[in-house]
């Protein structure tokens, strides 16, 4: 895994110890080894009185090395000491060697001291930090828990308080506030770093400075009753935010363990259950999500070909309701120029207001201030012609999905850019080959599929036709990048990635209620599996108007494997549209706040009538594992289609699709990764089983078959299947 320590005494008698493993000086076991080598040999010297711990070119650690979990995890991690031995890093390197030494230390932070590079520089016996210096234990993201001694020593530094919002929200702090909590005992600029913590070390030498063990303080730890009273208040609001997550809680008790029997137990506990988290599920979900969230910028054949991004300044929208608002927003808020065009004045007067209105939003939640609005919306223009269109770097059409319409702008854009504009749509389901179909542009046609709200939401689905260009695609994922949205490059199909995954969602959640399920104990079920909402509160909060549009090009282009109901068109018939109306399938008050209502079952009666459908009894009495089954094994399997006919590079780009498009539990790894959590053979048998009762919206598709029949993961590189077969 490499990397390593240095060890350079001075002429002051101050060992400074360098960790070095670019690019973030991340703590591999190489690492780990060499420092307590290093600490061994400062501490046997006698030309060694005291010892500085820093990272190279300013960075102390970003922690320990998430490439060495997948080891861990799967038990086949290097069998060096630091794997190998119970506690060996938190015990025997920081607390028996580090912290324990006749010579003090003293950690100089610059840059990241997260996680596993923290839990380094708490075990010295001071640090000095410079004021950007970031500093923070972010292992509960990865469905861990602090595992070099930090859920003993931070509370023992900040406060308990401190210590478990820092832990629980995973959020780090600057070097100014870290300085007033106590986190650090000094804030000092980077050029005076080092020698600063020389001095210092020296001082508690000569007893000047005090010389702390951070485990064995007790003045910042509540007595036990209050402390008790603060641990449970942690606990209850953990399982009000989280209710399916148990790491949290783990968290709070390995804490609670120390403060009642002492560091030493909580070591001890924090080492064991540290160990038994890095073996869940969460944890091989989170850490599974975190490397594809990385990953999804890497596409063979585009990115791998030394192409450079153009430069983009200047960018038109076409359309400014909702989307067009929003993904001007987006590029402004992040020093794009952007021309907004609508159709007519009142229109354009709506758009400008509405992006006016976002970055109001944002000044209320404190995320901007009033002089950076006024900058930020001076890079927007409104216009009613094509005028200006000429110098423009990209457009994004953004109008209502209408294949015509698109059709006819496309062919204006063509006479009015220059011939190197990017042309993108936004739109959500529509070929794009459909809607470049009369232009001759189609190497720099593109699709730039944003999520509503665009300016909010982190996802942007690149779509490429088998004629974009390269060039094309990698301007584009530059664009993304800085306007910090995680792309994600898919191929051109109805519906790309993530709405053609999930478009079974709903239609299998209306299957069930017109064969006698319950609407809100389905939308209840989803929810409580960790969905933002349920399917029918998101199809009231996208719009009937909406979710019509978008079946019916699914019904259109897989007309066998579409579930046709007529529920959502007999309610449009009496004006109910979702939560804009303040009817859909809930009825929402003055604060939009949704209750169930009891109208719904004679729609339901209707549309059963129409569809000439019998109630089946067993489905008014499933059970919520039923209700996750029947709703997301057709998505699962709808997502193996979409991989199977290379629509997206990796699975693992689908399952980032699905955590950042539509709100699945990162939790549960994305859609795939849950899906061979599950397994393809129950997952194969489910689906055959109820296509027998309920029809072909529930078949198997060829490769969920193929794997299910070799017990094969359903993420598995394709080509090494189709060898395997």
């Amino acid at each position: 895994m490499g990397g390593k320590t240095t060890i350079e005494v001075g002429s002051d008698g101050v060992a400074i110890i360098t960790i070095i493993n670019p690019p973030v000086n991340s703590l591999s076991f190489d690492v780990l080894n060499s420092l307590k080598e290093s600490f061994d040999q400062a501490l046997q010297r006698d030309d060694v009185k005291a010892i500085v711990v820093t990272g190279a070119k300013g960075k102390f650690s970003g922690g320990f090395d998430i490439n060495a979990f997948g080891g861990l995890q799967g038990g086949k991690a290097k069998t060096t000491d630091v794997a190998s031995k119970p506690g060996y890093v938190s015990i025997d390197i920081l607390s028996d060697t580090v912290e324990a030494a006749r010579k003090p230390s003293v950690a100089a932070i610059d840059g990241l001291a997260l996680g596993g590079g923290l839990e380094v520089a708490m075990a010295c016996h001071a640090r000095i930090a410079t004021s950007t210096a970031q500093l923070g234990l972010p292992e509960l993201q990865l469905g861990i828990i602090p595992g070099f001694g930090g859920t003993q020593r931070l509370p023992r530094l900040v406060g308990l308080a401190k210590a478990l919002e820092m832990m629980l929200t995973s959020k780090p702090v600057r070097g100014e506030e870290a300085h007033n909590l106590g986190l650090v005992d000094a804030i000092v600029s980077g050029d005076e770093l080092v020698d600063t913590a020389r001095r210092w070390a020296l001082d508690i030498l000569a007893r000047r400075k005090p010389w702390v063990s951070s485990l064995y303080r007790t003045d910042k730890i509540e007595p036990l009753g209050e402390a008790r009273e603060i641990l449970n208040f942690a606990r209850a609001q953990a399982r009000r935010q989280a209710p399916n997550l148990q790491h949290p809680q783990v968290c709070i008790n390995v804490i609670e363990a120390g403060i009642i029997s002492g560091p030493r137990v909580g070591l001890i506990k924090e080492y064991e259950e540290f160990q038994v988290l890095l073996k869940s599920d969460t944890s091989k979900s989170l850490i599974h999500v975190f490397f594809a969230q990385r990953g999804t910028t890497k596409v063979p054949g585009v990115t791998d070909r030394g192409l450079k991004p153009r430069q983009i300044k200047k960018v038109a929208i076409l359309g400014g309701g909702l989307m067009g608002s929003g993904i001007a927003t987006a590029l402004i808020l992040n020093g794009y120029e952007v021309i907004l065009k609508e159709v007519n004045q009142k229109f354009l007067d709506g758009g400008l207001g509405r992006v006016k209105a976002n970055l109001t939003s944002s000044v209320k939640k404190g995320k901007l201030t009033q002089e950076k609005v006024e900058k930020t919306i001076s890079r927007l223009k409104g216009v009613l012609d094509y005028e200006s269109f000429k110098d423009v770097d990209m457009v994004i059409e953004a109008v209502i999905e209408n294949v015509s319409l698109k059709q006819q702008i496309f062919s204006d854009l063509e006479k009015y850019c220059s011939p190197n504009c990017i042309l993108a749509s936004n739109t959500s389901t529509i070929d794009l080959d459909l809607i470049g179909e009369k232009t001759k542009s189609h190497d720099r046609i593109i699709g730039a599929h944003f999520f509503s709200p665009a300016h909010v939401m982190p996802l942007l689905e690149i779509v490429r036709t088998s004629k974009t260009s390269p060039q094309t695609v990698v301007d584009l994922l530059d664009v993304g990048k800085k306007i910090r949205k995680t792309p994600v490059v898919v191929g051109n199909c109805t519906g790309f990635a993530v709405n053609r995954m999930f478009f079974p969602y709903t239609q299998a959640a209306l299957l069930l209620v017109e064969r006698g399920a319950d609407i809100y104990k389905i939308d209840r079920a989803i929810t409580k599996f960790g969905m933002p909402m349920g399917p029918f509160r998101l199809c009231d909060l996208v719009g009937f108007g909406v979710a019509v549009a978008t079946g019916s090009q699914f019904v259109l282009n897989f007309p066998e494997r579409t579930y046709k109901s007529m529920l959502i068109p007999l309610m449009q018939e009496d004006k109910r549209a979702g939560e804009t109306t303040r009817k859909g399938f809930y009825v929402y008050d003055d604060k939009r706040k949704a209750s169930p209502d009891p109208e719904i079952k004679k729609y339901i009666d209707k549309a059963r009538e129409i569809s000439g459908i019998s109630v089946d009894p067993k489905l008014g009495k499933l059970s919520d594992k039923d209700i996750i089954e029947m709703v997301f094994f057709p998505v699962v399997n709808e997502a193996c289609r979409v991989y199977a006919e290379g629509i997206a590079v990796k699975a693992s780009d689908l399952d980032i699709a699905g955590v950042m498009g539509m709100g699945f539990p990162p939790y549960r790894g994305g859609i795939m990764f849950w899906g061979d959590l599950v397994g393809s053979k129950y997952i194969h048998g489910r689906l055959n089983e109820w296509s027998k009762m309920y029809g072909d919206f529930f078949k198997p598709c060829d490769h969920l078959a193929q794997r299910a029949a070799l017990g094969a993961p359903l993420s598995a590189p394709l080509d090494q299947s189709k060898s395997r077969l």
